[in-house]
């Protein structure tokens, strides 16, 4: 008799080692939370007792003016009666260099994301399947199997698959630290290049996300020269993630890379590489627009033959080409969005203040870097992993552990905010605040039930001061909530 086990390696005997292998890193808490929302999803009518989804970086608060602008521009989409006359143009083979008037308008408005302080050349815009493929692609270009990038922590779980799984290239750690709110310093990327020369691995680039994701906080003029100078000085790439760049709601304001190259004459561009998506600026994710960036004219040359194993459909192409080139549109697309997640991150972040919780002074991003290192039972990233199950299995949040973003110290979590309703947000408010100020260590019912009582009252009352806030606010008044619309 065979047993199973046995028949598994057979079969796994006939597959490849990427096919068979972990390197898609699935398996850890970032990916399990999402599988927990997807076994029992929120809904605020079907499922109010479901897991809400806390941790998916998405962009949904601005999609009222996206639809707005479709439904006034039916020329834009060759689906329309008004745009069928483009459809057998669109719909035919293209250069895989993508639609000229498609790189025109994406150089244009990452020129306008970055306040027209740079220009960028539509000859150097490379399309992927999001940043995703961008990353990998790069990857490819850049690095041999067994070679590594440095990558600050924490960091973008995603970074594993998207640069690791299929290309063989290593990450490795320049471990940051919240003593100085988990900055890149000099002394970081010293000792983190110097130890893994010491264990013999190559360094061939460093990874940077700017503005940070999990941290949602930007990287100063000072740190980003210091960053040029450094992969300068050791000769290696350096690969700037910039796909938030316009999700920028307080000061201050956001540094391209691109700034910096431009003003140290001394640097060599052939090593700047910037990975760019409209995934999360313009709340894009399922069209899957990536963009490669490169100051190298061979990595241009090369990257954007590999673009033919991920490029985007000329149909989105001609959508977004129409719709980047409204400038109107997007200076008010870019101001209000910018608008609109400065009001739910603060009402977010003020709501858990009120019930002991602090978070990382963060200013961009889809997100918050959340302390809850109080209420580990043991400074473990076993104690760590103990709250998280707690959160997804009784307090029905989908938060991301600050482990699975390779973060040195246990207790974080990221706490994404801009991927549901007003009236979702206030409910998962109240659930953690339920969780955080729920008596601990009575044995007495009835004290615990009074006490319960007058928790909850607290928290009612503290709740009501917030939705009066909330409701009264210019970007969240009754009449624009999404529930309101529907």
């Amino acid at each position: 008799m065979v047993s199973i086990s046995n028949n598994n390696n057979q079969k796994q005997q006939l597959l490849s080692k990427i096919a068979t292998n972990d390197g898609h890193g699935e398996n850890s808490p970032y990916f399990d939370g999402w599988k927990a929302y997807a076994n029992d999803p929120f809904h605020l009518t079907d499922n109010p007792n479901g897991v809400i989804q806390m941790g998916l970086a998405e962009n949904q608060l601005c999609f009222d003016l996206i639809q707005e602008w479709v439904v006034n521009n039916p020329k834009a989409s060759i689906c329309t009666a008004e745009g069928a006359e483009n459809f057998q143009d669109i719909a035919i083979f293209q250069d895989y260099h993508g639609l000229p008037e498609f790189r025109q308008a994406v150089a244009r408005f990452m020129e306008k994301v970055r306040g027209d302080r740079v220009t960028f050349d539509p000859d150097r815009i490379v399309m992927s399947g999001g940043a995703t493929g961008a990353h990998e692609m790069l990857a490819f270009c850049l690095a041999d199997p067994g070679d590594a990038f440095l990558v600050p922590t924490p960091y973008y779980p995603g970074f594993d698959r998207d640069l690791r799984w299929r290309t063989g290239v290593q990450l490795f750690p320049v471990v940051c630290e919240s003593c100085n709110d988990f900055k890149v310093t000099k002394k970081a990327l010293e000792e983190a290049y110097e130890k893994a020369q010491q264990s013999n691995i190559k360094i061939k680039g460093l990874l940077i996300n700017n503005p940070s994701n999990p941290l949602g906080t930007l990287l100063d003029k000072d740190t980003l020269r210091d960053i040029v100078t450094f992969i300068n000085s050791k000769n290696i790439h350096l690969v700037c993630d910039e796909i938030y760049a316009a999700t920028v709601f307080d000061q201050p304001r956001f540094i391209s890379v691109s700034e910096i190259v431009e003003e140290m004459i001394e640097c060599n561009k052939d090593l700047i590489h910037i990975v760019y998506s409209l995934s999360k600026d313009l709340g894009f994710p399922g069209f899957r627009v990536g963009i490669v960036y490169s100051y190298n004219d061979t990595v241009v040359n090369i990257a954007r033959k590999m673009s033919s194993f991920g490029l985007v459909s000329t149909q989105t192409q001609h959508l977004l080409a129409s719709m980047l080139s409204d400038e109107i549109f997007i200076e008010r697309f870019i101001a209000e969005s910018s608008e609109r997640l400065g009001q739910r991150q603060g009402m977010f972040t003020k709501g858990l203040a009120q019930v002991g919780i602090s978070t990382l002074k963060s200013n961009a991003g889809l997100f918050f870097w959340m302390d809850l290192r109080r209420l580990l039972k043991e400074a473990t990233f076993d104690g760590e992993l103990e709250l998280w199950r707690m959160i997804i299995n009784e307090v029905k949040l989908n938060v991301s552990p600050g482990c699975s973003f390779h973060c040195s110290e246990p207790g974080w979590f990221r706490v994404c905010f801009a991927n549901m309703d007003d009236e979702t947000m206030r409910i998962a408010l109240k659930r953690i605040s339920y969780f955080v100020l729920q008596p601990k260590g009575l044995n007495n019912k009835a004290a615990v039930n009074k006490q319960c009582s007058r928790r909850k009252l607290q928290i009612s009352l503290s709740f009501r001061r917030l939705d009066h806030e909330f409701m009264n606010s210019p970007a969240h008044s009754p009449m624009n909530s999404p529930l309101v619309r529907t």
